[in-house]
């Protein structure tokens, strides 16, 4: 059995979209492990004062619709008076104990694999600044909304044996969190990442979350970038997501066993770099 909890603020006006996209989120971490989501517990915080109970409804119809998506239900939960409007799940899976993922398995020799691209954290803060309209977010969204249950089973039936959710720490930070405490680097190819439409230019014009900058002054000890390598660059490899994608890391004799389950399933991918002896640090080139 696996357990995981998650809980958000609203990154979008619409209480279905954002209950569902918050549910995708909470269940991502079971993904992450090889897990398969099988109920859930909300957890919500809310003013009783600004909020209809129509509300409410919607939002627990969003989670409950990409629960079923991915063959869990709700079974109950918990709400709490909260200045701030929250939500999120608190999640139970099951996993099979020898083919688990973990975030500290990589080794020398993987390449690195991602399955959603960049840029959630900053078309979010862009839209709520006014400075992108409806259209311009819908992709975001889509991405989202978007479970990583195919990308977590893919990467069990390929042989993989490491990967995390690439979440609220950025690319970079959770791409740490694997190396950390292990003899290995992880180098990647700032070229091969994939990023959103728009969002470099937003950084650009100034627009990124305080998280964004946050998450870069934690892991840039442990970074080592390319000779002038701009501080927008790093912000985006730097920023948050909301229900983003895995990380994975793979033994290149499996790729195409992993390429071909990928085109079956009609799974994006990119392979971003790889694993060398190292010392736990992230080389970006």
């Amino acid at each position: 059995m696996v357990e995981t909890v998650d809980v958000i603020t609203p990154i979008v006006d619409d209480p279905y979209t954002f209950g569902a996209i918050s549910a995708a989120n909470s269940m991502s971490d079971v993904y992450a492990m090889g897990g398969v989501p099988l109920s859930a517990l909300a957890i919500l915080g809310f003013s009783s004062c600004d909020f209809s109970v129509l509300v409410i409804k919607k939002l627990l119809k969003g989670a409950i619709d990409k629960l079923k998506e991915a063959g869990a239900c709700l079974i109950g939960g918990h709400s709490i008076e909260d200045k701030e409007f929250k939500f999120g799940l608190s999640v139970t899976g099951r996993v099979n104990k020898d083919k688990i993922l973990r975030a500290d398995r990589a080794s020398a020799g993987d390449i690195l694999i991602l399955t959603k691209p960049l840029g959630t954290g900053i078309l979010s803060s862009a839209y709520k600044r006014g400075a992108i309209k409806n259209n311009a977010f819908n992709k975001a969204i889509s991405s989202m909304l978007a479970l990583n249950k195919a990308a977590s089973k893919i990467a069990v039936l390929s042989g993989s044996r490491a990967a995390t959710d690439v979440t609220g720490f950025g690319l970079l930070g959770h791409a740490l969190n694997m190396v950390k405490n292990n003899k290995i680097d992880f180098m990647i190819l700032h070229k091969k990442i994939p990023i959103m439409d728009n969002v470099e230019n937003l950084v650009a014009a100034g627009i990124a979350p305080k998280g964004a900058h946050n998450n870069f002054d934690f892991v840039k000890s442990k970074v080592i970038f390319p000779k002038n390598f701009s501080r927008e660059n790093k912000l985006i490899l730097s920023d948050p997501q909301t229900s983003g994608g895995l990380l994975i890391a793979l033994s290149e004799n499996n790729l195409n066993k992993f390429e071909r389950t990928a085109k079956k399933e009609k799974m994006p991918y990119w392979i971003i770099g790889g694993v060398i002896k190292g010392k736990g640090r992230i080389i970006v080139k």
